[in-house]
């Protein structure tokens, strides 16, 4: 079984890819920045609704600087992207490897680079897989692990997945379709404790699975980055160098700081023993709550006001948290905003 084909015929590959239409892998962008992102979007290439040309009008317009093409076992089209990056809107190429057990995502792909994906957790052959991507640089994201449907369950072990896709689509109570967030976001946040104690914990991140129209950029990664380029961006997520929010209407700042050195999502704090303030900065959740998590689960509580922002902070040291990350809710319990953490040493 091969892992990896490219979806070109024998006349394509005596063309160079670079004179096929694909989008660039850099774009001008704000330098070094937050950039906001969907990493999960379907077209009417492979089972969505709307045209790359649509969704690229419509992610603008949800405050995206970033998507990543995700068609279903296969690779974008020559042509159907290119023209629609700008300087200031980055096209990442990957797949949704849709599985017999488990649906993942290879990002940073290669023009025409396409992943096998028939194939179940039996086979053994997933390392392999994870590999082919791994090689170009690429990254491998386990998605929606708690899916409702055939296939969506993710059967494989998170071992040699780079991130994981805690959060995929509306959060919500329904969950006849709608991934089961809720449970991807406790098994992640448990996990986390053992993973940094041994140096491989895995980011979270959140996308939108868009095959609708008024889906995209709901929720979306909030990634910090070098560049606005497909490398800088990917390096950002495999750091954890991200939190998620439900829209571009919600906006954190998350920090540590101890004996004036200070640390943000994703990074590490050397405390040297002493107190830590851990501080986060909200807008656009109104009547939400801050909660702080550590290896001991969630360990504080804030309110915020009407109006939906606000300054909170939590004191611990590294002696008693491993880390601290924050989750946002709305006054219904729905997840407006999460981070990834940051590691207390």
């Amino acid at each position: 079984m091969f892992c990896l084909r490219v979806g070109l015929t024998g006349l394509e590959e005596g063309r160079t890819l670079s004179s096929l239409s694909f989008p660039p892998t850099r774009a001008v962008g704000r330098g070094a920045a937050w950039y906001r992102g969907d990493c999960h979007v379907h077209s009417v290439h492979s089972d969505g609704e709307l045209a790359p040309e649509e969704l690229a009008v419509r992610a603008r317009a949800a405050g995206l600087d970033f998507i990543a093409t995700t068609e279903h076992n296969s690779a974008a089209a020559p042509g159907a992207w290119g023209h629609l990056a700008t300087d200031d809107f980055l096209i990442v190429l990957g797949e949704e490897v849709t599985t017999k057990t488990g649906h993942w995502l290879a990002l940073g792909t290669n023009p025409g680079q396409v992943v096998d994906w028939n194939h179940q957790v039996r086979d053994g052959v997933i390392d392999q897989c994870l590999d082919q991507v791994h090689r170009v640089g690429g990254l491998c994201v386990a998605a929606h692990p708690h899916a409702p449907y055939p296939s969506g369950d993710f059967m494989f072990p998170f071992r040699g997945f780079d991130v994981v896709e805690v959060w995929n689509g509306l959060w919500t109570s329904d969950r006849s379709w709608n991934a089961d967030n809720e449970a991807t976001l406790a098994e992640w946040g448990m996990s986390l404790a053992a993973d940094i104690h041994t140096g491989s914990w895995r980011p979270a991140m959140g996308n939108s699975d868009t095959h609708l129209e008024g889906q995209i950029g709901i929720p979306h990664t909030v990634v910090f980055a070098e560049e606005l380029s497909t490398e800088a961006i990917l390096a950002g997520i495999r750091a954890g160098r991200s939190w998620i929010a439900e829209s571009a209407d919600v906006d954190v700042s998350f920090t540590a700081n101890a004996h004036r050195r200070v640390a943000g999502v994703g990074e590490r704090l050397a405390t040297h023993g002493g107190q830590v303030e851990a501080q986060a900065a909200v807008q656009g959740v109104p009547m939400g709550t801050v909660s702080f998590h550590t290896d001991r689960g969630e360990v504080h509580r804030v309110p915020l006001p009407g109006d939906g922002a606000g300054v909170v902070r939590w004191d611990t040291t590294a002696g008693d948290s491993a880390f601290v990350r924050i989750e946002v809710r709305h006054p219904n319990g729905h997840v407006a905003a999460l981070t990834n953490p940051i590691i207390l040493t």
